[in-house]
């Protein structure tokens, strides 16, 4: 049983759904046939959950991954199956400047899901988002899922920990958990302006230069948050079918890796923009290489990504265009 057939009014739980990646999920989710329940934490009227609709087709639990409490209620009252937790503080700059809120929502909230999973009987698969950053600095690339996890700055550590605690879980009470490992996430509904892809695209809309926080020269993946959405609901399918995959990583990755400045370039050339990056070599406590190999995902998952990168950045420029031309007053708010 795969695909829709899965998800068909199956209870599903999601944290972090107000967030880029969970804002494309859930909808997909919803469309599967699957009977979602969100955790949210913040009203975020600009969420593109909340713009398309989405939010009201799902049930809502306000709470905070930091309260076990509100988790355990959750799982237990609707009878959760499916469980993503994408729930995160995911800005870099904000965990090298505030790393205690960033190791409470990232290892602290993954603790308390796991624990109330392992709580839960009708569980039967959880997905955990890590990250390329849990690896840290590696001199061997790409990363592949047996690279040891070495973060160490304050966000990198926070997604070592939170993966390992998922690991943890999966060996020591057989709870079905499987963990994700991406690069960037990119597309529409990303708010998070300091970002390279929606701070370009906004910066070439609104004529000004777009500012490229370090060097320009930073390697990294970057992922389509549509097919990010697509590679999780596989994951899920396919954990809850195979007992085999409890407690293993998975990177997904286009596998193409590019320079900040590069992907700058890339997206003012799709604008037609002749606009010249700002580049202020600011960055600090950011690893300069990092890209994944995706063949596990390949080989155990038979997962390939469904867009190409200029398909992703085509896709994720015009939501910004809507989002700027089309609904003036939410662009006045952002």
């Amino acid at each position: 049983m795969t695909g829709e057939s899965y998800w068909r009014h199956r209870p599903t739980f999601v944290t972090g759904a107000t967030g880029l990646l969970g804002s494309w999920l859930v909808p997909r989710l919803v469309s599967a046939g699957a009977d979602v329940v969100c955790l949210v934490r913040d009203w975020v009227p600009q969420s593109e959950l909340v713009r398309s609709g989405a939010l009201e087709r799902v049930k809502v639990v306000r709470g905070d991954v930091r309260e076990r409490g509100a988790l355990e209620r959750a799982l237990g009252e609707y009878e959760i199956e499916a469980v993503f937790h994408l729930a995160a503080q995911t800005i870099v700059g904000i965990a090298n400047r505030n790393p205690v809120s960033t190791f409470e929502s990232n290892i602290q909230g993954t603790w308390n899901l796991l624990e109330a999973s392992r709580r839960s009987p009708t569980l039967r698969s959880i997905v955990v988002a890590s990250s390329d950053k849990a690896y840290g600095a590696q001199e061997i690339l790409p990363y592949t899922e047996q690279v040891a996890l070495a973060g160490t700055h304050p966000y990198d550590v926070s997604k070592s920990c939170a993966d390992l605690l998922a690991h943890a879980y999966a060996v020591t009470y057989r709870l079905p958990v499987a963990v994700t490992r991406c690069g960037n996430f990119y597309g529409g509904g990303d708010l998070n302006w300091n970002r390279v892809v929606p701070g370009t695209i906004r910066s070439a809309l609104h004529g000004e230069r777009p500012v490229i926080r370090s060097d320009g020269q930073f390697i990294r993946d970057y992922l389509y948050v549509e097919d990010a959405a697509a590679a999780y609901m596989l994951l899920a399918e396919r954990l809850g079918a195979d007992e085999g995959l409890r407690g293993m990583a998975f990177n997904f990755s286009n596998e193409l890796q590019l320079t900040v400045l590069e992907l700058v370039r890339r997206i003012l050339a799709r604008m037609g923009s002749a606009l010249e990056p700002d580049i202020r070599n600011e960055a600090v406590n950011e690893i300069r290489s990092q890209y994944l190999s995706a063949e596990r995902a390949r080989r155990l998952l038979g997962w390939a990504p469904l867009f190409t990168l200029d398909e992703g950045l085509a896709r994720t420029i015009a939501w910004y265009s809507d989002f700027f031309y089309h609904e003036p007053e939410r662009a006045t708010v952002a």
